[in-house]
C-alpha cells in the first residue's frame, strides 16, 4: 500500500507547510494563486492555516459529534512578516493533535469512509499542505519537490476521498459524472521505493471503485508520482508531458475525463 506511517506523516506536514509559508512570502500577499484562480496568496495562507487550528481543535476536543464541530476561525495575521511563525504554529499544532494515542479515538471523519477520523484528518491536512504548497510556490515562481512516498499516499487519499460516501453526498454531479459501463484506469508511479504505486479506477454504473493494483485498463497514465498526484488534484494539465515526464497509452480522452469530473471545492 502507499499508506505513509504515522510520524512520517506529521513530519511531512510541518515540512511542507513552512515550505508554503515561504513560497507564500516571497510571491507577496496580492500575488495571484493561478492554479486556485479564486485566491490571492493571502488568502492562500488564510485557508491554510485556519483549517489546520480547525482541524487540531477538533482532535484535541474528540469531537465524534458533526453538530459540535468548531465554529470558529483563526485570525490570520495581517502582516505577511508573521506568517512563517503563524503557519509553524498552526502546522505543529495539528501535528501534535494527530499523536499516537488519537489514531484511534473517536474522531469525526468527514469522508464517511474506514478510516477513523484523525486518521482522516491527517492525510487531509498532509494534502493541503502539499497542494496548496505547490500552488503558493507556482505563485512564487518557484519549483518544489515532493518526496514520491509522500505523493504516492495522497494519491490513495485522493482516490479514497472521490469514492467516498462523503464525496457521493457533497458532489452528486461529479459522482455521477464518473460512473461509468467498466471503463479502467490505471496510474503508474515509476519511481516509489516498494513498487507499490499503482493505483487501478473502474467506473461502473453503481459509482467508481479503485485498487492498489496493475491490470490492464483502457488508458494508463505513467510517471512519477510528484507529477501524478499534480495531475490528478488539477495542478498541472495533463497533456504537459514535457514538465510532467509521463506517457499516456490508450484513451487519452478517458484520462481527460475523469479529470475534468473531480473538481474539489477550492479547484
Amino acid at each position: 500500500m502507499t499508506d505513509l506511517n504515522a510520524d512520517r506523516t506529521r513530519r511531512a506536514i510541518v515540512d511542507h507547510t513552512q515550505r508554503l509559508a515561504a513560497s507564500a512570502i516571497a510571491a507577496g500577499p496580492d500575488a495571484a494563486v493561478p492554479t486556485a484562480p479564486k485566491w490571492s496568496v493571502a488568502d492562500l495562507v488564510a485557508h491554510v492555516g485556519q483549517t489546520q487550528h480547525w482541524v487540531a481543535e477538533t482532535i484535541e476536543r474528540r469531537i465524534a459529534d458533526p453538530t459540535q464541530l468548531p465554529t470558529e476561525m483563526a485570525t490570520p495575521p495581517a502582516d505577511p512578516g508573521e506568517w512563517q511563525a503563524w503557519l509553524s504554529e498552526s502546522a505543529q499544532r495539528v501535528a501534535s493533535a494527530c499523536s499516537d494515542d488519537a489514531l484511534e479515538a473517536p474522531v469525526f471523519n468527514a469522508s464517511g469512509d474506514a478510516r477513523s477520523g484523525t486518521q482522516f484528518w491527517m492525510s487531509s491536512m498532509l494534502n493541503e499542505a502539499v497542494v496548496h504548497g505547490f500552488d503558493a510556490a507556482n505563485a512564487a515562481n518557484q519549483p518544489l519537490d515532493v518526496d514520491a512516498d509522500v505523493a504516492a499516499a495522497l494519491i490513495t487519499n485522493h482516490l479514497t476521498m472521490l469514492t467516498s460516501p462523503t464525496w457521493e453526498m457533497q458532489r452528486p454531479a461529479s459522482a455521477q459524472a464518473i460512473r461509468g459501463t467498466g471503463q479502467t484506469l490505471q496510474w503508474l508511479a515509476t519511481d516509489t521505493a516498494d513498487g507499490s504505486g499503482a493505483w487501478f479506477v473502474e467506473r461502473q454504473p453503481d459509482g467508481a471503485t479503485w485498487q492498489p493494483a496493475t491490470r490492464k485498463a483502457d488508458v494508463t497514465v505513467t510517471g512519477p508520482a510528484r507529477s501524478l498526484l499534480l495531475i490528478l488534484t488539477r495542478r498541472v494539465p495533463l497533456t504537459d508531458r514535457e514538465t510532467t515526464n509521463i506517457s499516456i497509452d490508450g484513451d487519452t480522452d478517458l484520462a481527460q475525463h475523469w479529470l475534468d469530473s473531480t473538481a474539489h471545492a477550492s479547484d
